[in-house]
């Protein structure tokens, strides 16, 4: 198995916590139709693969990349200069 990055394991736990809070509800009022978690797991797909879409956004969007590796930079210069 490969090594999965920050953000790729940022990714994965946005969309299980997507399909998680989905799927909550129906498990409280014992619902028994899988039609209504088929339902549920891709309504908690959508916000996550929506957000992943946006070119602007700075968590997962194409833009996220650049913004991270400036940060990594700042906290790597940060730290040479405190020793």
């Amino acid at each position: 198995m490969s090594h999965l990055s920050k953000k790729q394991i940022a990714i994965i736990k946005s969309y299980l916590r997507g399909v998680g809070i989905a799927v909550m509800p129906l498990l409280a009022i014992n619902e028994t139709r899988p039609q209504a978690y088929l339902y549920a797991v891709l309504a908690g797909v959508v916000a996550p693969a929506v957000r992943a879409a946006d070119k602007n956004d700075t968590a997962f969007g194409r833009i996220a990349d650049p913004i991270a590796d400036d940060i990594d930079k700042l906290v790597k210069a940060d730290k040479k200069k405190s020793k």
